[in-house]
């Protein structure tokens, strides 16, 4: 087979063809000084640096109209050392309501009492001991009644609970930091998939109405997310789906979501943040990918030296009733 004969290919002029990148779009080498707040706006103007750009100009918007931010975790959060950045922002004022699954909130427990989480699975597996520490189940079986009997949910009570124990690192619990501030804590438990759940005094019907009650509760933060945002860090099924199934009772009430940016953060793109939190339930989705221990830092820099430049109000209290019911 002969060569194909290239004479006569049509070319034109560079100038005239349409690109997708700029010189302008280039990233911009500063001296290490640089305030963080003017550093962000260095990185090249593509992709994810983008998309981080318009993360922190809707939570500043958000915050500064007097917007609900919620956040939604899971466990990996917890584990890979970002609770502090988003108790930070809960104290200032930013984020006015925070969800999890079980597991973010047991190794949040742990961080808190004793300062340490996240056992050797393998080892402890094959010696009879995996998810057997005591004061980790005493902790949701108290907290599971007691939020169940006065129907204030897994997360208050949880929060409560901590509250008056002698807790090696308080500093260091988004249960405990929430429950202080006096925003929801909402805890969505799957039953059988978390440690606790081996525990025999920890009772599966206190358990399952402390959650539901949970759900309801974030029911009424997802009735407040017109022009508010979401943002689901690290939860890639319980989270997403809990979202969903709260938006569809918002809708179903006659809430106005419209305005809603929604926020997904994780290692890997998946199918259900993808569509129960970016594509189906706002205006707006924005996806970043990477680890937790670099974005959720990075963000929270961001958005505290935009709030520090803008002299952005905080909110406080977010408004939490349903419909219908008093302020």
């Amino acid at each position: 087979m002969r060569p194909f004969d290239l004479n006569g290919l049509r070319t034109y002029d560079l100038q005239s063809r349409p690109s997708k990148v700029f010189a302008d779009d280039l990233g911009q080498v500063v001296e290490p000084s640089i305030p963080i707040a003017n550093w962000l706006d260095t990185l090249p103007k593509q992709l994810a640096a983008n998309e981080l750009r318009k993360i922190r100009a809707h939570l500043l918007r958000a915050n500064g109209d007097g917007k609900m931010i919620a956040v939604a975790i899971g466990g990996h959060v917890i584990k890979t050392g970002c609770a502090p950045y988003l108790i930070d922002l809960i104290e200032r004022g930013v984020i006015g309501s925070v969800s999890m699954n079980g597991s973010a909130a047991i190794h949040d427990f742990e961080i808190g009492f004793a300062g340490k989480t996240s056992e050797d699975v393998g080892l402890q597996l094959h010696t009879g001991n995996f998810g057997m520490a005591r004061e980790t189940a005493d902790a949701f079986a108290v907290a599971a009644q007691e939020g169940a009997q006065h129907e204030r949910g897994l997360g208050y009570a949880l929060g409560r609970y901590m509250s008056e124990l002698d807790c090696a690192h308080p500093e260091a619990s988004l249960v405990l930091a929430a429950y202080r501030a006096g925003i929801p804590c909402t805890v969505h438990v799957a039953l059988g998939t978390d440690i606790v759940h081996m525990h025999p005094h920890v009772s599966g019907a206190a358990l399952g109405e402390a959650s539901m009650l949970d759900f309801r509760i974030l029911c009424t933060v997802v009735s407040k997310l017109g022009g508010g945002v979401w943002m689901n860090l690290g939860s890639a099924v319980v989270m997403p789906e809990v979202f969903l199934k709260a938006v569809s009772v918002a809708r179903n009430f006659g809430c106005n979501l419209d305005g809603l940016v929604t926020v997904n953060f994780d290692k890997e793109s998946k199918y259900r943040t993808g569509m129960n939190v970016l594509r189906r339930p706002g205006s707006e989705g924005i996806e970043v990918i990477g680890h937790h221990e670099l974005l959720i830092p990075l963000l929270h820099a961001v958005v505290v030296a935009g709030l520090s430049a803008g002299n952005a109000r905080l909110t406080g209290k977010p408004d939490t009733t349903l419909p219908g019911e008093a302020a």
